[in-house]
């Protein structure tokens, strides 16, 4: 009986090799079939399904309000062409579309755009329309590495106190985006700031009180992480990779002052990088924290599932617990959590030196992201400790399948975005 234990207990172990190359073999597939569920999602997650309108609004002593709206030139091409039954808009604008001849198309056929924008933005006084009138040409600029046209319009206003704006541009009706933002900043009825207008709040009035104002860039910050599926997953992998409440809450603390400084410098209009460079990092960078919890785990699979509970972790003797991989991570969310922030600026329009009117609603709009971030993380990471202390085996196999689906996911949003693809 002697002599034969050792020969069982080799013969066993090729079959404990075959067991767990087959359970991976399982995750593998089970984690591909996430990513298959999750890509959808991703696709219509992207930046490019949706738009963003800037508008900027002074008023003169006559009582003229005057309104310099920045609108994306494709979908206004497309929009404008329906919309007013203008088909020679449509084959002319596409035709010179990154020509650098956009503005002909866009002169070609001014009272068609004129008369689209004119009845989807409104000014209003005293609760009478203003009569809106366009000033000079159309003229076509590159902003955020898109063509955008800009037509500047003069509001004869009756009289009345205060003024409202109103925006229904590019609604989700038309079908072509979805989820318009239009930035408004102002300078009226001596008053100056910044609103954030959408199909759930598409009105302003400077008579609104300034924290009616910063409410509505609040509730645009806690949307825009809700609707963005590419932070959603960026948060899940930070939260899966995390042993302890500390881990999270440290990672999660990165990443805010570090897109913060982002904030900052873009409104100082110190750090300005094209839509084209942010975007294919924001994938990575969803990957890589990903990818870095599969690294790490990949010697505890092994482990028997008494070793695998939180408590039996031991805690490393450098500052704030935390080890030099752990201070690594840190590094490498600070690092990436720079670039979140230049996506999180330019949906805001941040890219001007010196914008100061939008500093302060920028700040609110930060809050309102880290509201919902530390909301996700105050639900989901409590269950997944109690998980891991219940069962630590099937805790760590979920975190692998969520960790392997968010890789992929954010390997194919990188790979699309590098090659200009819709899907990214």
């Amino acid at each position: 009986m002697i002599q034969t234990l050792p020969r069982l207990q080799t013969d066993l172990r090729p079959r404990r090799r075959a067991g767990r190359r087959a359970r991976i073999r399982a995750l593998v597939a089970v984690a591909l079939a996430a990513a298959a569920v999750l890509l959808p999602a991703a696709a219509a997650g992207a930046h490019g399904f949706s738009s963003v309108a800037y508008v900027d609004v002074t008023g003169r002593a006559d009582g003229v309000v005057r309104t310099a709206l920045d609108l994306e030139y494709d979908l206004l091409v497309v929009s404008a062409a329906e919309s007013e039954k203008d088909r020679a808009l449509f084959d002319q604008g596409t035709e010179l579309f990154q020509t650098g001849e956009e503005a002909t198309a866009m002169n070609a056929h001014a009272d068609s755009v004129t008369s689209y924008v004119t009845d989807r933005f409104t000014v209003s006084a005293g609760g009478a329309t203003c009569r809106p009138a366009r000033v000079g040409d159309i003229t076509v600029h590159e902003r955020d590495g898109v063509p955008y046209a800009t037509l500047v319009l003069d509001h004869t206003c009756a009289g009345g106190s205060g003024h409202e704006l109103r925006s229904g541009l590019f609604p989700d009706a038309e079908g072509y985006v979805k989820d318009t933002k239009t930035i408004v900043t102002y300078a009226i009825d001596d008053k100056d700031g910044s609103a954030a207008l959408d199909a759930e709040h598409p009105s302003f009035s400077t008579e609104q009180t300034a924290g009616e104002r910063f409410g509505e860039f609040f509730l645009l910050g806690a949307e825009h992480l809700l609707s963005g599926i590419d932070h959603i997953l960026f948060l899940l992998a930070l939260i899966v990779g995390s042993r302890r409440l500390r881990d999270v809450v440290l990672a999660a603390t990165t990443f805010t002052v570090a897109h913060s400084i982002t904030f900052l410098l873009a409104a100082l209009g110190l750090v300005t990088v094209p839509a084209a460079v942010v975007e294919p990092v924001i994938a990575l960078s969803i990957a890589v924290v990903a990818a870095w919890y599969l690294w790490t785990v990949r010697r505890r699979i092994l482990l028997p599932s008494a070793e695998l509970a939180p408590e039996l972790v031991p805690t490393p003797p450098g500052p704030l617990g935390l080890g030099r991989a752990d201070w690594l991570r840190l590094a490498v969310v600070f690092l990436f959590g720079l670039v979140h922030g230049l996506g999180f600026a330019s949906a805001l329009g941040i890219d001007e030196p010196w914008s100061w009117t939008l500093l302060w609603s920028l700040l609110v709009f930060n809050v309102g992201i880290e509201a919902v971030q530390l909301g996700i993380i105050a639900v989901v990471f409590p269950l997944l400790l109690l998980l891991r202390r219940r069962t630590p085996r099937t805790a760590l196999w979920i975190g692998i399948v969520v960790a392997a689906a968010v890789t992929v996911v954010a390997l194919f949003w990188f790979v699309g975005r590098i090659l200009g693809l819709e899907w990214g």
